[in-house]
């Protein structure tokens, strides 16, 4: 098992998916945490209880990271709360389950899909990044998609997003190599998550597209997060400004 023995990480959009199997995961491995959570307290109170019972600190915070003084919060509470900052994991997001075609593509659908996706993620890696500098190092994964790379026909805005992430981690991981802190991307194709259970109930679709996948079948949350464990981990420490695919072998991305 990998050991976060002794390290404080802050993981955004905590409270469900991707972000709640990382909380687990991270504090299964030692790791203080503390993440954010947007509407559903509930969400975030059960993830907490869960993950608490690897005996290390777990916090939330309610916090709308489009909004610059709510990322700022959510750093300088991580930081009081557990008096340091080593790892930053970037996964909060949006993802829309209908089809919005460019035509139709409203101007508030565009900027509320960047706003979210994009500069939730600037806006808590600009607040993290001087903690880092000052204790002279630290690792930040973003979370990217398939989608950022080989695009997604009518989800346009969110593979503008997410490609947008990716440039985004390589520039950091160039521009902070000096300081030591390291900067890569997991990039996951489709997976099990409340969104995907409701596009499942149609099942021609659901069939045309795990034809694509050579496991046949999608990625488990915990699938996801086992690469964020490792880009954070003492053994990826000669690892920056990479794409982790993690899409079962479906889209051949680089």
């Amino acid at each position: 098992m990998i050991s976060l023995a002794g390290k404080a990480a802050l993981v955004t959009g905590g409270s469900q998916g991707i972000g709640a199997a990382t909380v687990k995961l991270f504090a299964q491995a030692g790791a203080d945490v503390v993440f954010n959570y947007h509407r559903n307290r509930e969400a975030a109170a059960q993830v907490e209880q869960e993950a608490r019972k690897h005996g290390t600190r777990i916090e939330s915070l309610k916090a709308d990271l489009g909004k610059m003084d709510d990322a700022k919060k959510l750093v300088e509470h991580t930081r009081e709360c557990l008096g340091r900052l080593d790892i930053l994991v970037a996964n909060a997001g949006i993802w829309n389950r209908e089809d919005a075609p460019i035509e139709k593509l409203s101007e508030r659908e565009w900027d509320e899909m960047i706003r979210v996706n994009l500069k939730s993620v600037y806006a808590v890696v600009h607040h993290a990044v001087p903690h880092m500098i000052a204790q002279g190092g630290g690792r930040i994964v973003t979370l990217g998609s398939v989608a950022g790379q080989r695009g997604t026909a009518f989800h346009t805005h969110y593979s503008a997003t997410k490609g947008a992430i990716i440039s985004f981690t390589k520039g950091l991981a160039a521009e902070l190599a000096r300081h030591n802190i390291l900067v890569n991307c997991v990039a996951p194709g489709f997976v099990d998550t409340g969104i995907w259970k409701a596009d499942a109930k149609n099942r021609s679709k659901m069939k045309t597209l795990l034809a694509a996948y050579p496991l046949k079948r999608v990625a488990t949350v915990e699938e996801v997060a086992g690469p964020i464990l490792f880009a954070v981990s003492d053994l990826a420490t000669y690892l920056t400004g990479e794409v982790i695919n993690v899409n079962g072998g479906s889209f051949p991305c680089g």
